[in-house]
């Protein structure tokens, strides 16, 4: 839908407290850009309509697209005049926890054939005169490196600046305008096959690497269902066609190699409406009446509801993936009134694709949505579904960061690089303004909250552990209208509380021959300090359990509804550091310590 102009595991892996002797990160000093999480524990999962990480803790993801791996250039645009690091250190530092990147099957298919596709329109050298893009320089120290070597370098990258990323096959060919292609196979040797051994290729390729965290399958399958077998629809067959069906498989065999990635489903454009008995897919329209219902390419999961995305594997790592447009896009018919949130959502919104969310069906990350300034109506419907998606935790990704979408313009209004100052990023404040409403981001402090639970996102962000061992209970993120952990709502202009959990009381127990009080003294004698899950061991999982309640008290905690929630006994026993003061983070700290040998005994002394 755009015009491009040119060119449970544990809280901390045991590995990694292996290698660093001390309990990381669950309240300490946040990591920077070059001390890299290695730990591979960043992949999420699904519970209903939300996005969780191995701790069971929450997420949002709130990102932007960055194009070019799609296109003739075979790389991300604009870095013909722009550095890499620069301009990842100012995503990170304007808070966009991660990248849709789109690209194409063959450029994939090039790589997994050992013959990568040709570089254009990209500036690397290593003279010290004029030194640009140095880590994609080949031997020579000016040309490019090879098209896979770049993609590898920009997951290394963001890694290292705590940004998380997946990949949109956005046109089976590398092509500038390929998006308007209404498949997934039929151009440049794609077939079905080809398509899915080429995502298995790569999945395969980054099962051990977290940065890349999902895989949208195909960008807008499309076409008016008059075009028949020439278009995409989502239906209950087997027919090349029907997407459902061919997303299902592929998903399938993602999932055989990668349990653990996300895998994004977009919609289509055009679905049945049932106006009649006996329409069919492909037959003609009717000026009145008609067998079909419209909507963005993308945009159209109607289908979904009879026939919704089930692999093998289940439903834990699907994602919905609507694209939504405003009317500087297209004058839809829905924008043919003075609209607002209710009206979208009775035209077109929710029977269309938010009802996946509102019912808690899958989660939802709308990954393109965005458009020009401009002062109207479009800006309107980008405040309108901007407001819907924190409300509702719908996670997105903004289109785009280029300036060259012509349907749309970008965040980014300009690029250029100077030797000694390096990139200069000149970027669109008012539209960045009314997306950065829309980054997750803790609700009193601001600071923007990444998806890596060791790097902080950028010079005012923290880790996902950072945030949920320091953050969450006291002022929470801008998601829920400001609610914390702990259930209390704080607004940006609320002092932040400090969050404590009273000390337990003496326990009474009763028997059919007499009654007794047990005195905290005895009850402590008999206590296995550390096991907060009352497994009859310490471990790790009691440490990852303490910071699971306290970071989900609702679920994880004493009322939690999880069938592994904290018990009375549990809380008693995973008190141990300044024993008696109630559970924090420091006792989730301490049980690792002593697991470490780092103490010698619970509780600690």
């Amino acid at each position: 839908m755009k015009k491009f102009t040119r060119s449970v595991a544990a809280l901390v892996s045991a590995a990694a407290m292996t290698l660093t002797g001390a309990a990381p990160c669950l309240g300490q000093t946040i990591m920077t850009a070059n001390a890299v999480d290695t730990n591979n524990d960043d992949w999420l999962h699904a519970e209903g309509s939300r996005l969780y990480d191995m701790n069971g803790n929450e997420v949002w993801l709130t990102g932007a697209n960055w194009f070019g791996f799609n296109c003739g250039e075979n790389v991300p645009h604009y870095l013909w005049s722009a550095d890499a690091d620069d301009c990842l250190t100012e995503i990170a530092d304007r808070g966009i926890n991660i990248i849709r990147f789109p690209i194409s099957t063959e450029l994939i298919v090039s790589w997994m054939k050992g013959k990568p596709n040709e570089v254009g329109s990209f500036s690397c050298n290593t003279d010290p005169s004029f030194t640009i893009n140095v880590d994609f320089c080949a031997e020579d120290g000016k040309s490019p490196k090879d098209s896979m070597q770049i993609f590898d370098i920009m997951m290394k990258k963001c890694k290292e600046h705590g940004i998380k990323a997946f990949i949109d096959i956005h046109s089976p060919d590398a092509n500038n305008s390929g998006h308007n292609y209404n498949l997934w196979y039929g151009k440049a040797g794609v077939t079905t096959d080809v398509w899915i051994d080429s995502l298995v290729w790569l999945a395969d390729k980054y099962k051990n690497d977290d940065t890349l965290i999902g895989y949208d399958l195909k960008n807008e399958p499309h076409g008016k269902g008059p075009e028949g077998k020439a278009a995409a629809k989502w239906d209950g067959s087997t027919d090349e066609n029907n997407w459902a069906y061919a997303a299902t498989k592929c998903a399938e065999a993602i999932l055989d190699v990668n349990p653990h990635a996300l895998i994004l489903v977009e919609g289509v454009e055009q679905s049945m409406s049932g106006a009649q008995e006996g329409d069919y897919w492909g037959m003609p329209d009717r000026k009145t009446n008609s067998p079909y219902i419209g909507a963005w390419w993308g945009g159209n999961f109607r289908g979904a509801r009879d026939n919704p995305i089930k692999p093998k594997q289940g439903t834990s790592q699907i994602v919905y993936s609507p694209h939504d447009y405003g009317p500087s896009v297209y004058a839809q018919t829905w924008f043919d009134k003075n609209f607002t949130e209710q009206t979208l959502l009775d035209d077109y919104w929710y029977d269309t694709w938010a009802y996946i969310n509102a019912e808690d069906i899958a989660p939802e990350l709308i990954g393109e949505w965005g458009g020009h300034m401009d002062g109207k109506e479009n800006q309107k419907w980008m405040t309108l579904l901007r407001d819907y998606m924190i409300k509702h935790h719908i996670n997105h990704t903004f289109w785009c960061l280029n300036t060259n979408s012509g349907d749309t313009g970008g965040l980014w209004d300009s690029l250029g690089f100077q030797q000694g100052t390096g990139t200069t990023i000149k970027w669109n404040e008012p539209k960045y303004e009314l997306f950065e409403e829309a980054l997750w981001q803790t609700q009193k402090s601001g600071k923007y909250i990444g998806l890596d639970h060791q790097v902080a996102l950028g010079k005012n962000g923290i880790s996902l552990n950072d945030f949920y061992a320091n953050y969450a209970a006291s002022e929470g993120s801008n998601l829920d209208g400001g609610k914390t952990s702990s259930g209390k709502t704080i607004n940006a202009e609320q002092p932040i509380e400090t969050i404590t959990t009273s000390a337990a009381p003496t326990t009474t127990t009763t028997s059919s021959v007499a009654t007794t009080t047990t005195t905290s003294e005895e009850t402590a004698s008999n206590r296995l300090y550390g096991d907060a899950n009352c497994d009859g061991q310490v471990d790790l999982s009691d440490a990852v359990l303490i910071m699971q309640s306290l970071a989900n008290p609702d679920k994880y905690g004493l009322q939690g509804s999880d069938s592994h929630h904290l018990t009375k006994e549990g809380s008693d026993n995973g008190d141990v550091e300044g024993n008696g003061n109630g559970l924090s983070t420091l006792d989730a700290q301490a049980i690792q310590m002593y697991l470490l040998g780092k103490y010698k005994s619970l509780p600690v002394k």
